[in-house]
């Protein structure tokens, strides 16, 4: 594989290109993507509203399920991304996070990529061995990921009582839970419950991209 792309930016540039540059090349394409979220909501807009999702516990899902609820967090996550299931047990231990809030604060995941692999009933599946105790649904004509913007899995969004966005972005500061020191999102809700603006805003989310159908011309 290296030795075509090689190949193929030799063919495309006039200047020689060194095997090194090629490497290089090759493995910013298999990188995991990260980054500042440059579309999409941003810190302050509002949750745009949702409704009759399928959950993983057949019962249908949407924004006012959590009208209760002072603080929301939104996570786009996936059933077969490496990153999304690395962080399964974090999220396992969020969704208790939010069960001792009393109510205060509320969880909920959404897998909003195609595919058998994606489907409602892996989903539901992976949930119960990953011991999920809050609500996941199937946003399966992926309207709810477009109108949030969200691009990676996992990637969070916190809102507040208003349900204004108050952070985005990364649950916590690695990937390799032994090398994570800072929780936004956990900083992002204690802000909320204290009447505060979190500190930090916005990280960028570490993982797969969500894999977008193709929206063809009428």
């Amino acid at each position: 594989m290296l030795h075509l792309l090689f190949q193929n930016l030799k063919h495309r540039s006039a200047r020689p290109i060194s095997l090194m540059a090629a490497a290089a090349a090759l493995c910013a394409a298999a990188a995991p993507s990260s980054g500042r979220a440059e579309s999409g909501l941003q810190p302050g807009d509002t949750c745009p509203p949702f409704s009759e999702l399928a959950s993983t516990d057949d019962v249908p899902i949407g924004l006012d399920t959590f009208s209760s609820a002072d603080v929301l967090i939104v996570v786009f996550t996936s059933n077969r991304c490496p990153y999304a299931i690395d962080y399964e047990e974090r999220l396992a231990a969020l969704g208790q996070f939010c069960e001792r809030s009393e109510g205060k604060v509320a969880l909920l995941a959404i897998n909003s990529n195609p595919g058998r692999e994606e489907s409602l009933e892996i989903f539901r599946q992976r949930a119960r061995e990953a011991h999920f105790t809050f609500p996941c649904v199937k946003d399966a004509d992926q309207s709810v990921a477009r109108s949030f913007g969200a691009v990676y899995t996992p990637e969070f969004f916190v809102f507040d009582r208003q349900r204004r966005l108050m952070y985005r972005g990364a649950l916590d500061d690695a990937t390799d839970p032994s090398q994570a020191t800072v929780n936004y999102v956990r900083q992002a809700v204690t802000a909320i419950l204290d009447g505060r603006t979190p500190d930090v805003r916005q990280v960028g989310a570490r993982g797969c991209t969500i894999r977008f159908r193709r929206r063809r011309a009428r």
